[in-house]
Parts: structure tokens; sequence; C-alpha cells
């Protein structure tokens, strides 16, 4: 008798060490799994506080996962939900949360800072438009001054200047006779180092003027002796 004695306390011996384990693995487990949450049956004499204090939770948690309008009014038989659970998903809940509007906001965030990042590109492109008309307006400019410069006569003149032109150097702008440039083969020294053609226009037109009052007189000297 002492033999079997013996055995049955060594067996639950074993029992005890079992359940230990179980109990340690469920606590190093309930970080990351949901456990569902105990339910149990009022027995007669229990209360509330009694259940709450049994397994290790509250008498408010018990309250709200029972909906129990008073929690010291119970029944013997009544199906009760204890467990601490919900107090964990409870508290996974809001980081889940916020971990949600975090991922939802990022991408606003990424479209801000492409906004911002694009916005300097739209203002050069708007200033580079802006800018346009004013280089068109300068060429245009430009334009009409050279124009000017070239057409500053008219009539016989102007007939006389192109017929000296074309006789000088075939009506070029770069021709060049040692000395003599342009297309009225002007000296060098006249053009000072400014051979551009509304230069050479402007200064043919000055020693045209002051020398023999118009182009047409000026014709009529080449004529006479092949030159101006």
């Amino acid at each position: 008798m002492a033999k079997n004695h013996r055995s049955e306390e060594y067996i639950m011996y074993i029992k005890k060490i079992l359940l230990s384990a179980a109990t340690i693995a469920g606590v190093l487990t309930a970080g990351t799994l949901a456990a569902n949450a105990d339910t149990i049956t009022v027995q007669s004499g229990q209360t509330v506080s009694e259940i709450a204090r049994e397994h290790n939770t509250s008498v408010a948690q018990i309250k709200q996962a029972n909906n129990l309008q008073n929690e010291n009014l119970i029944f013997v038989g009544q199906k009760i939900e204890v467990g601490t659970a919900t107090s964990t998903t409870t508290t996974a809940a809001p980081a889940q949360q916020a971990a949600q509007t975090t991922q939802q906001q990022a991408p606003a965030a990424s479209t801000q800072q492409t906004t911002q990042q694009k916005a300097p590109v739209a203002s050069t492109q708007q200033t580079t438009q802006q800018q346009a008309p004013a280089a068109q307006t300068n060429n245009n400019s430009a334009s009409t001054q050279q124009t000017a410069s070239v057409s500053t006569v008219s009539g016989s003149d102007q007939d006389a200047q192109s017929w000296i032109a074309s006789k000088e150097s075939g009506g070029s702008y770069s021709a060049r006779n040692g000395q003599y440039v342009g297309k009225y083969q002007l000296s060098a020294s006249y053009l000072n180092g400014d051979y551009s053609a509304a230069n050479q226009e402007r200064v043919a037109q000055n020693y045209v003027s002051s020398r023999y009052g118009s182009w047409s007189a000026a014709k009529q000297h080449w004529l006479s002796n092949g030159w101006y």
C-alpha cells in the first residue's frame, strides 16, 4: 500500500510540473496570441469581486465583458466571462489604429513633398515664359535698329548706295581687300574694329554725307574716278 501511495504522489508531482509548464507557455505566448475569455458558471455564494480575484481580473472588466448593469446582482447558474484577454486586445487596438493611420498619412506626406519639390520647377517655367516675350522684344528691337540703319536713304540715293555696294564688294559685309573691309570697302580704321553690318552701314552713311553730301554725288565721283 505504501508503494502505491508513493506512485500516486509521483504521478501528481508530474502532473503539477506539466501544468506549470503549460501555464508558463501560455504566459510567454500571451503577447502574440489573443486568448479567448474563459466562461464560468456562478456558484452559490459567489460574488463578482470574488470571481475577479480568483481569475486575476477586475470587477470593471467582468462588468464590461458581460454587460452587467449591477455588478452586485448575479445569479446562481449564470454564465460569466472572465479573463485578462480583453485588456490585452484593448491595449493593442490603439497601436494598430495608429500604425494604420501612419500608413494612410504617409502617401499624403509624400505627395506634399513632391508638390513642394515641383513648385520651383513650375516657377522656373513661368519665369522663362514671362522672359520669352522680353527676349523676342529685344530681338525685334535689334532687327528694327539694323533695318533702320540699313534703310537710311531712299529713292535715287538708295539706288546709288546699292550700286556702290555692288561695285565695291558685290554687296557682301564680309568682303576684305587689304585694309578695306565690308560691303562698302571702308578703311578698317573708320570701322574702329567693329565690323558688324549695322556699324558698316552707319559709318558708310556718315562718310558719304560728310564727304559728298549724298549717295548720288558719291556715285558720280565713283563713275569719274573709279572710287568714292
